[in-house]
C-alpha cells in the first residue's frame, strides 16, 4: 500500500477510546474508534478514502473535483474541505431543491468555496441506487462541468476503499495492544466503502477481529453482493486475489434504516442521550446514532457474544447536527 499515491488528510493512528460508565452498564467492554474528530472541519471517515482518490486526481492533472451525497452528506463536506486545501475545485450535486437556508455541512461546504449544484428529481425518481445515482452525475458533470475527476458518493471504488484497507492494520495493531483478543468491530455501512475496505484488510491480516456492518441506508437490494464485489477488487489490486461469499457479507440483519435513510429515529436520539450522559461523546442522529443504536439493541439481546470487548467506530457527522431538529420540543428540559 506504500506505493500507492495518498495525500495526507488524517492524523493517524486515530484513538481508540475506552467508555468506562457505558461498558459497566453493558457489562462488557465497549471502545470507541474516534475517527470522528481528526482531519479537516471536523473530520470524519470519509477522508481516509479521499486520502488516495485525491491523490489519484492531482497524479493525473485534475483541477476539478466532483461528487454527491444527501443534502446533509459528511462525504460532501470533507470532500470541498480538502479540494480547498489542496487547490482543487470542488463541485457537489445533491438531487434535492435548493434549501431556502443553508445549514449544518451545506453551509460550511459553501463557505469553503464549493460550487453546490442542486438537481432536484421527480418523485419516484430519487436515487435508485448508488451505481445508478453514479451514472447519472458523470452525465450531468460531462454536460455541466467538462474536464473534471469523479468521485463516487462515499468514495464508493477500489482507491476508496484503500482507506479503510489501510485502517484495518491499524486497528488490528491496536487491538493486539489492548489485548483486546476477540474483539467485535462494528461499522456503521451507508455505501459499504468503509465495510468493503475493513473486510478486506482484515481478511489480509488475518486478523481475529470479527466485524459486523450496519446498514443505515438500505440504499439498494444487492448490497452484500456489491460489498464483497468490492472487497475481492481491493485485495486484487494489493496483489492479494481473495474470494468473498456475498453470502458471509458482515451486516447484521435487521432494517435499522427506519424511518428512512437519512432520516432520525426514535432509538438513534435515546442513544445521542446515552453516550452524551454516560460518557460525554456526540453522536449525529441520522448516520452513527442509528449505527449505535443498532449495536446497543444486539448486545442487550444477547446476538454479540457475551463478555467479549466491542469497538465501535465512529465516523464522524456532528457537523449536520447543527441542521437537525431537536426530538424535544423546545423549552423543554431542566434549565
Amino acid at each position: 500500500m506504500a506505493r500507492v499515491p495518498r495525500v495526507e488528510l488524517m492524523a493517524c493512528p486515530t484513538p481508540l477510546q475506552f467508555l468506562p460508565r457505558l461498558s459497566a452498564e453493558l457489562n462488557r467492554p465497549i471502545y470507541l474508534k474516534r475517527d470522528d474528530g481528526s482531519g479537516s472541519v471536523m473530520g470524519g471517515n470519509k477522508a481516509r478514502a479521499l486520502e488516495y482518490l485525491l491523490a489519484d486526481a492531482l497524479r493525473r492533472g485534475y483541477r476539478r473535483v466532483a461528487t454527491f451525497g444527501a443534502l446533509q452528506s459528511n462525504h460532501a463536506r470533507i470532500t470541498a474541505a480538502a479540494a480547498q486545501q489542496l487547490g482543487l475545485e470542488a463541485h457537489l450535486f445533491y438531487f434535492e431543491p435548493r434549501p431556502p437556508c443553508l445549514t449544518g455541512n451545506l453551509l460550511i461546504c459553501q463557505q469553503l468555496g464549493a460550487h453546490l449544484h442542486f438537481v432536484p428529481l421527480r418523485r419516484g425518481q430519487s436515487a435508485r441506487s448508488i451505481i445508478w445515482t453514479n451514472r447519472l452525475v458523470r452525465l450531468l458533470m460531462r454536460l455541466r462541468l467538462g474536464s473534471h475527476y469523479f468521485i463516487p458518493a462515499g468514495g464508493y471504488s477500489v482507491l476508496g476503499g484503500l482507506g479503510y484497507a489501510r485502517a484495518a492494520l491499524e486497528i488490528h495493531q491496536q487491538v493486539q495492544r489492548e489485548g483486546l483478543a476477540g474483539a467485535w468491530l462494528v461499522v456503521t455501512a451507508g455505501t459499504g466503502t468503509t465495510l468493503a475496505g475493513l473486510w478486506a484488510g482484515l481478511t489480509l491480516l488475518d486478523t481475529p477481529v470479527r466485524l459486523a456492518g450496519i446498514d443505515i441506508g438500505k440504499l439498494w437490494k444487492a448490497f452484500p453482493a456489491a460489498i464483497a464485489r468490492l472487497a475481492e477488487q481491493i485485495c486484487a489490486f494489493l496483489g492479494e486475489p481473495c474470494r468473498f461469499d456475498r453470502r458471509q457479507t458482515p451486516l447484521l440483519a435487521g432494517n435499522d434504516a427506519e424511518p428512512a435513510y437519512g432520516v432520525p429515529s426514535p432509538a438513534g436520539n435515546a442513544a445521542i442521550h446515552l453516550l452524551m450522559q454516560l460518557e460525554g461523546v456526540p453522536l449525529d442522529p441520522t448516520y452513527t446514532a442509528k449505527a449505535f443504536a443498532g449495536m446497543l439493541h444486539r448486545i442487550r439481546e444477547g446476538q454479540m457474544g457475551a463478555r467479549e470487548p466491542v469497538i465501535f467506530l465512529h465516523t464522524g457527522g456532528l457537523t449536520a447536527v447543527a441542521a437537525s431538529k431537536s426530538p424535544e420540543p423546545c423549552g423543554s428540559g431542566v434549565y
